[in-house]
């Protein structure tokens, strides 16, 4: 089969997205990630009486705790199937990327499973993070030095 009919023939049968419709669910699902998140804030301020710092630290420890309960159970792969990136780019995606890999190499023990593998995925969001933040608190120090 020539290149040209394949590429054809791979486009007419490629199934189509619907763009639109995922990006309005992605918001959605985002969106009441985010309000649920505040919720949290509100619940762990208000009720255990502490700051709203305090209470968006266990409200991020709540939301990964639920992504990683869901990634054990199997829903989660599920639930992104439908929720698209509504899901996965919060901190629920990065809680399920963690612990799906994990899981899949539990088996091989602690330190060549779990220690070497399980940041395969998320070792690259981490490096970069901490790298971002220490290159913007550089910056900063260096323009608010003059301003102190």
């Amino acid at each position: 089969m020539e290149k040209n009919k394949y590429k054809e023939l791979v486009k007419r049968n490629t199934p189509k997205e619907d763009r639109l419709k995922n990006s309005i669910i992605s918001f959605l699902v985002g969106g009441s990630i985010g309000i649920l998140g505040q919720f949290l804030i509100d619940i762990y301020s208000k009720y255990l009486d502490i700051s709203i710092k305090e209470a968006g630290t266990y409200m991020i420890i709540t939301l990964i705790f639920i992504g990683c309960i869901l990634t054990c159970f199997g829903f989660f792969d599920k639930l992104v199937s439908y929720a698209k990136a509504g899901l996965f780019v919060p901190i629920t995606g990065f809680a399920h990327a963690m612990m799906s890999a994990a899981l899949e190499y539990r088996r091989e023990g602690i330190v060549t499973g779990l220690g070497a593998s399980m940041l395969k995925l998320t070792g690259s969001v981490i490096i970069l993070g901490v790298v971002s933040a220490y290159t913007f608190g550089l910056i900063r120090i260096i323009i608010f030095k003059g301003a102190l």
